[in-house]
């Protein structure tokens, strides 16, 4: 399993909207393509951010999702809704090691 972290920096003051619209219009529809481990707000570096932790069996899994997702018409009418929200977007991919516990 890669796990991928998707960080949305937000524009001040409005990540509660941000996660509102995000909870009530798209999480139901790219949860059809990845596994929502988690979401967290930051209290410290980068500040007005989100972190979205998605888990995927593999990269090339996650390739075929996204794909998918990217072509979703419901998917493609909510990106403009939270579009005017965002900063800045980050995606990091982490490999677990063979001790790390699996998601």
């Amino acid at each position: 399993m890669i796990l991928e972290m998707r960080t949305y920096q937000i524009q001040a003051g409005k990540a509660a909207e941000f996660l509102k619209i995000y909870q009530e219009q798209g999480l139901a529809i790219i949860t059809r393509y990845a596994k929502l481990v988690g979401c967290w707000t930051k209290e410290s570096g980068t500040l007005n951010s989100v972190v979205f932790l998605w888990g995927y069996d593999d990269f090339g899994h996650r390739s075929v999702q996204r794909s998918k997702l990217a072509q979703d018409p419901q998917w493609q009418a909510f990106v403009p809704a939270i579009l005017p929200y965002l900063v800045q977007q980050e995606s990091v991919f982490l490999n677990p090691v063979a001790f790390s516990p699996t998601c």
